[in-house]
This record gives structure tokens, C-alpha cells and sequence, in this order.
């Protein structure tokens, strides 16, 4: 039953999350609201190890967090770059 209002809980924070994502008014907004959603996807793959006694979903959770830990330094990097941050992408 705990497991089941986790993953209900991180569904409900990841649709709120994604209007911040549509919505955001800024670039960094939009990024930070990305990274969130991965963060709550990578949580929601940990759960249903758990709730399926299965590591297929470890394995790909740990695949998931390493891509995108990637992919945070390569936009703060793209960002960096950049000299100034915009709303243009």
C-alpha cells in the first residue's frame, strides 16, 4: 500500500512538474523542471524494482541516472558557452 501511493505521489509532483516545464518563463525554469521529471522517473524505476522484484528496473534506472547526469552537464556547458541565458533555444 505504501508503495502504491509513492508511486501515485510522484506521478501527481511529475504532471505538476511538467506544466512548470510547458509554462516556465524562463530557460534555467525549464531546465531545473526537466531535471525534476528525470529525478522523479528515475525514483518511479526504484519503486517498481521494488514492487515487481525485478532488476531488470535497477539496472535501467542506474543507465537512466548516468545519461542524465550527462545531459545536465552538457546543457550547463551549452549554457556556459552561451555568455547570457535566454529564452531562445
Amino acid at each position: 500500500m505504501i508503495i502504491f501511493i509513492a508511486l501515485l505521489t510522484i506521478l501527481v509532483s511529475g504532471g505538476l512538474t511538467f506544466i512548470r516545464l510547458v509554462r516556465g518563463p524562463t530557460t534555467p525554469d525549464r531546465i531545473v523542471a526537466a531535471n525534476a521529471i528525470g529525478i522523479m522517473f528515475f525514483s518511479l524505476l526504484i519503486l517498481l524494482t521494488y514492487f515487481y522484484h525485478s532488476d531488470v528496473f535497477l539496472d535501467v534506472a542506474l543507465v537512466y541516472a548516468v545519461l542524465q547526469f550527462a545531459d545536465v552537464l552538457i546543457m550547463a556547458r551549452y549554457l556556459g558557452r552561451k555568455g547570457t541565458i535566454s529564452d531562445d533555444w
